[in-house]
């Protein structure tokens, strides 16, 4: 079953089958349930196609989700490193950009560089 682009599974009930739509969170899912008046019990499989459209139409009229708002989000971030805001920086040198410390823990976003004096040394040759 497919939604804005996005195949949700089948056997969930249908606000947790709504989250795996990029930009629809737990509480957004139920306010949609809510809003189209969906038994949250049922399954995704089991819905109707009525169901199916109301949910599909509430999702496209009322909110961006995957596609247009993963291009604002690109399109924000391309807005601080033009502007070179401390935030932009962070992003062009790939650093943590939310405050967080870089002396230990952020191998997320460096990647897994050891940047301490014996971590990438070769082991010593057997002696002969």
């Amino acid at each position: 079953m497919r939604i804005v682009g996005t195949t949700i599974p089948d056997n969930k009930k249908i606000e947790f089958s709504l989250r795996y739509i990029f930009g629809i969170g737990m509480t957004l899912a139920k306010k949609i349930v809510r809003e189209t008046q969906v038994d949250p019990k049922k399954r995704a499989g089991e819905l109707t196609p009525d169901e199916l459209n109301r949910l599909r139409e509430v999702i496209e009229r009322n909110y961006r989700v995957e596609g247009e708002l993963r291009r604002d989000i690109m399109m924000h971030i391309k807005r601080h490193k033009d502007v070179k805001t401390y935030r932009g920086i962070r992003h062009m040198r790939g650093l943590p950009v939310r405050g967080q410390r870089t002396k230990t823990n952020s191998r997320t976003r460096r990647g897994n560089v050891r940047r301490t004096m014996g971590s990438g040394r070769k082991t010593a040759a057997s002696p002969t």
